[in-house]
């Protein structure tokens, strides 16, 4: 007798549905598993045997085939223990029909449900099919948000899932709720840091715009208090973004207990692979660029990761996915984060420091810059210097009452956000991602404004992706002051923050 239900399998982020059929003929006992699966699928069928053993259930002693369909896609993650396990009763006899059901979970040896890995997708997928979902009590507070219109249940163990499915046990559907999403916590405010009004301001428009930002400067100056800052001024993400990103967490296995409710800061460091930034390996698993989607990706000391690793962010920070093309797969992973750098002007980090002697020879200094390419520091909207900072400034005794914090700012930023989606309506987006359509349309110059920003591409040899990003970055000045229109004092201030642009500056002069 053959009988079957629904699982799921998993192609990048993407949930494909998996017919589990078991069939039982006479012949010498055995347990055959076909349908491309890995290691782990294929160690399913002891941890099956082992916990129909432990639940009184009796093993049966025929020729047992277990086929996952479609055959020809791998199947990986041990959430097929649960489907195997209930599709081997009912071809037993002791389960009704469960053609409508799709079943995810891992077995324990004494029969009982583990959290397992991509619950959530699961349950997108059994709404999306019209099917019933039977999943881990363990991970309820991951299914729950997306259980509206889905008839799901939970259960803890194998024992209790066969008296339900017998009907002799009543299971309320999972109710749908949904915690509210919640601003990023950090360990840093805006009114801890003294002096650095110029950096500062960069953070403000760059959580404004969604612009990138690198920052340069000395050993001690604040760049990595800074970027740890950004995060805490972005809005909270949406439901809709909540679902997005901890459908990348549960998949990842970074998922806790419930959903992530606070954007992703990502802090990779710089010694990471190409593959763990990235993502890939052996089947596409997400890398720290798509776990930082719709967060922030911090990458400090950026001259010490490894060129190709660096070369990698170009395609993501353009198109806000990474394509991952390999010999047995091919797939598109979102990453659409704010990227935030920092890095020192020279080896010793000293070089300009008025205070200490740089001891850097200017090949050092050039093998040290040799890392960042044109193209890559051409996506960074915004250049921002860090100087060490003045004595009086270090010891000043003003009280952070009067500073501005990270709420304060969080209240512009919202407000830009606002005026941006009346802007991009459908679909919405961010100034940073304008279309060349979009700046002709949205970043009108008058002829005074014209004439102000043809002299400073001819001064500072600004490239075309460069002059766009200065668009971008004056639109997003004038919405932060509440003006329709772009004027010459929002372009001059896009372009004070071209830093590496300047022929002038020490690392550019060596």
């Amino acid at each position: 007798m053959v009988s079957f239900c629904w699982t799921v399998a998993f192609e990048g982020l993407e949930p494909v549905p998996v017919r589990v059929e078991v069939d039982i003929s006479k012949g010498l006992p055995s347990f055959n598993l076909v349908g491309l699966p890995d290691t782990v699928v294929k160690e399913s069928k002891e941890r099956v045997r082992s916990a129909l053993k432990n639940n009184g259930f009796t093993f049966p002693s025929n020729r047992v085939v277990v086929n996952l369909v479609p055959a020809d896609l791998k199947k990986e993650g041990s959430h097929f223990d649960f489907p195997i396990a209930l599709a081997l009763l009912s071809a037993l006899g002791e389960l009704p029909n469960l053609s409508d059901w799709l079943i995810f979970g891992e077995l324990s040896l004494n029969g009982e449900l583990e959290r397992t890995k991509g619950a959530i997708l699961a349950a997108s997928l059994a709404k999306d099919r019209g099917l019933r979902f039977l999943f881990p009590s363990k991970n309820l507070l991951e299914v729950s948000p997306v259980a509206s219109g889905l008839s799901a249940y939970a259960v803890g163990n194998l024992s209790q899932a066969f008296a339900f499915l017998k009907g002799m046990l009543n299971l309320e559907t999972v109710k749908p709720s949904f915690l509210e999403p919640l601003p990023f916590e950090s360990e840093f405010d805006m009114s801890d840091v003294k002096g650095q009004a110029f950096a500062k301001r960069a953070l403000e428009i760059g959580a404004s715009g969604w612009h990138n930002i690198i920052m340069i400067g000395p050993p001690g100056s604040g760049k990595t208090m800074l970027s740890k800052i950004l995060a805490s001024l972005l809005p909270p993400m949406s439901e809709e973004e909540v679902v997005e990103v901890s459908k990348i967490y549960s998949l990842s296995g970074h998922l806790g207990d419930g959903l992530i409710l606070q954007r992703p800061f990502r802090s990779p460091h710089h010694t990471i692979s190409e593959v763990g930034l990235c993502g890939g390996g052996g089947s596409p698993r997400p890398g720290e660029i798509t776990l930082a989607h719709r967060g922030v990706l911090f990458l400090d000391e950026l001259p010490e990761f490894s060129r190709r690793s660096l070369e990698i962010l170009r395609q993501p920070l353009e198109e806000g996915r990474v394509s991952l093309s390999r010999a047995g797969y091919s797939v598109n992973l979102p990453a659409r984060f704010l990227l935030i750098c920092a890095m020192n002007p020279c080896p010793c980090g000293f070089l300009g420091d008025p205070e200490r002697e740089c001891k850097c020879t200017p090949m050092a200094i050039r093998r040290y810059f040799s890392k960042l390419s044109g193209p890559l520091i051409d996506r960074i909207d915004l250049h921002v210097e860090v100087p060490r900072l003045k004595p009086n400034e270090l010891v000043s005794d003003a009280s952070s009452s009067k500073l501005e914090t990270n709420e304060d700012v969080r209240r512009r930023v919202s407000k830009a956000w606002e005026i941006q989606k009346q802007r991009f309506s459908s679909p919405f987006k961010f100034n940073s991602m304008m279309t060349p359509q979009e700046i002709k349309k949205f970043c009108f110059l008058g002829k005074e404004e014209r004439g102000f920003l043809r002299k400073a591409i001819s001064d500072l040899g600004l490239t075309a992706r460069a002059y766009s990003k200065v668009l971008k970055v004056a639109r997003t000045i004038a919405d932060l002051q509440d003006s329709s229109e772009i004027k010459v004092e929002h372009l001059a201030e896009a372009l004070s923050f071209r830093l590496l642009d300047r022929e002038e500056t020490p690392w550019t002069t060596v």
